[in-house]
């Protein structure tokens, strides 16, 4: 079985789809693995790393992909549209292809998947369940994002985290406010509490409260029967006389907060709209926003991709791909990830590709397979 490792080439992004460790694993599994010169150098894994661990270096994404059977990424392919390379017109017929492939923003990809009959799985849909955990890359992806968001956050706001008792005084600890308690949202909680702030938390699922709490962190309670506990763990869209109370809640814990972290997304939806302009206006001057679903439409507005904005005395940070703003780890994880989805697709005995299409793991994460369109549909859970 021959694999491909190609080297990324979206606009900010800094991550690989297998590191040197995970080339090691690929090989015992029975793949011959190939990577494409420089694929790992802005995630600090060099060639020489990929080579001692038994890979082949190629000096071109073609020479990569000539009789790769499996194409590991973590973008979805570039096409002409990008203005960048057309990896999509390099993919070798009947190949399958595994990554963050973004059906619902891209799903003009689908209809040329299906044009070269290239099989794709597509990470993020993934289903919620005990056997998947393993191979789960928005969550080892949004834990890095939520501990990098405050990070980030800290070194954009010009005062300290954590109370301090000097001898001049007294320095009163930030406050942090976190939209959104999933995976990002939780661990924005523990790296903020672990800085010295007082955190408070916003979530429209009630089941997130005992966890933000179990966190040391307060949960923020909207005045409504209302829930917004969908199936699968995730956010459901809520009825317009929730988010009127909610943004009045919002507003109102806003005024005393130093720090926002938004994390807010629904799957295949626009971010949901968290902040607007006139909430801004109540915000201390010098606060921070780090918006995490700028790439989605944003929770805040205002945000700009890629950008830090200022608006009322709030600067609003709107980093593209957070989690690559830490590209080693996110790397690492992420490639333990398709390592993981990878080994069920090998029968162990023979060495060779073996896909149960009665799994019900391959059967959420397929898009494609030989010229026609798998059950999209499905990925929003």
């Amino acid at each position: 079985m021959q694999l491909a490792v190609l080297k990324e080439r979206r606009p900010y992004e800094t991550r690989v789809a297998a590191t040197p460790e995970t080339v090691k694993k690929l090989i015992a599994l029975g793949f011959k693995v190939v990577v494409e010169k420089d694929a790992g150098a802005t995630s600090q894994y060099p060639d020489e790393a990929y080579e001692a661990a038994g890979a082949k270096i190629a000096p071109t994404p073609e020479k990569a992909l000539e009789k790769a059977q499996v194409i590991l990424k973590v973008q979805p392919p570039m096409t002409k549209k990008d203005g960048g390379e057309d990896e999509l017109k390099m993919l070798p017929e009947g190949t399958l292809l595994l990554g963050m492939l973004q059906p619902y923003t891209k799903p003009e990809l689908v209809e040329e998947y299906n044009k070269r009959k290239v099989t794709t799985f597509s990470l993020e849909l993934l289903p919620r369940i005990s056997r998947a955990q393993a191979m789960d890359v928005l969550s080892s992806q949004s834990n890095l994002a939520g501990y990098r968001a405050v990070i980030e956050a800290a070194k954009i706001f010009e005062r300290a985290f954590p109370m301090m008792m000097t001898a001049a005084g007294t320095i009163a600890p930030a406050r942090v406010l976190i939209l959104g308690a999933g995976v990002a949202g939780l661990q924005a909680i523990a790296t903020a509490k672990r800085l010295g702030a007082i955190v408070n938390v916003f979530d429209v699922r009630a089941a997130a409260k005992e966890q933000v709490e179990s966190l040391g962190g307060s949960f923020v309670e909207v005045d409504s029967a209302e829930s917004g506990d969908a199936a699968g763990g995730y956010a459901k869209e809520m009825s317009d006389d929730y988010k009127a109370r909610q943004a009045a809640k919002i507003k109102e814990v806003l005024e005393k907060s130093d720090i926002v972290i938004t994390t807010a997304l629904i799957p295949g939806k626009p971010a949901p709209r968290l902040l607007t302009a006139d909430m801004l206006k109540g915000m201390k001057t010098g606060s921070v926003i780090v918006d995490l679903a700028v790439e989605s439409g944003g929770n805040c507005e205002g945000s700009v991709l890629g950008e830090i904005v200022e608006k009322e005395g709030v600067k609003i940070v709107g980093y593209a791909n957070m989690p690559g703003r830490i590209p080693t780890d996110s790397s690492a994880v992420y490639a333990r990830n398709l390592l993981n989805l990878l080994a069920l697709c090998v029968d162990k005995d023979s060495k060779t590709l073996k896909i149960d299409w009665n799994d019900e793991i391959i059967q959420a994460i397929a898009l494609t397979h030989e010229g026609k369109a798998v059950q999209i549909e499905k990925g929003a859970k």
